[in-house]
């Protein structure tokens, strides 16, 4: 078995109303960021990599999670994905004045989170991921 985490954040745990209309939120989104095959899922819960997804028995979870997105395109393709997919839109893909090259779009989960795609421009990564692998019995 092969867990790939991130460097800071270990998981991100969201509670939602609905977990099938979620579910399929989170698959369009993914798939608009070229990742359709991360998500793995249980009897009552979905995961893709860092973020953990179940339906709440009392409260759900009100956060902003931004998505890495490979390029401008995929900003564009996610803000369209989530859209079709439920999502109500927060903000329109474009630049920002976070940091030159920062480039985002925004939009509210079904259950209202605030949920992003960003390109921060040409770079060149270390590694995809960080991959973690139990060691011993």
């Amino acid at each position: 078995m092969e867990l790939h985490r991130g460097r800071l954040v270990d998981h991100i745990h969201l509670r939602v109303a609905d977990l099938a209309t979620s579910k399929r939120f989170y698959q369009a989104v993914f798939a608009s960021l070229g990742r359709p095959d991360v998500i793995v899922e249980g009897p009552d819960f979905f995961y893709a990599d860092e973020l953990f997804v179940n339906k709440a028995d009392d409260y759900t979870s009100r956060v902003h999670l931004a998505f890495q997105a490979a390029d401008r395109e995929a900003v564009q393709a996610f803000h369209k994905a989530a859209l079709a997919a439920g999502g109500r839109d927060n903000g329109a893909p474009g630049e920002r004045a976070y940091h030159p090259g920062y480039y985002g779009a925004f939009v509210f989960d079904p259950d209202g989170n605030n949920i992003e795609a960003v390109f921060h421009g040409a770079s060149r990564r270390s590694a995809d991921s960080v991959v973690i692998t139990p060691a011993g019995p």
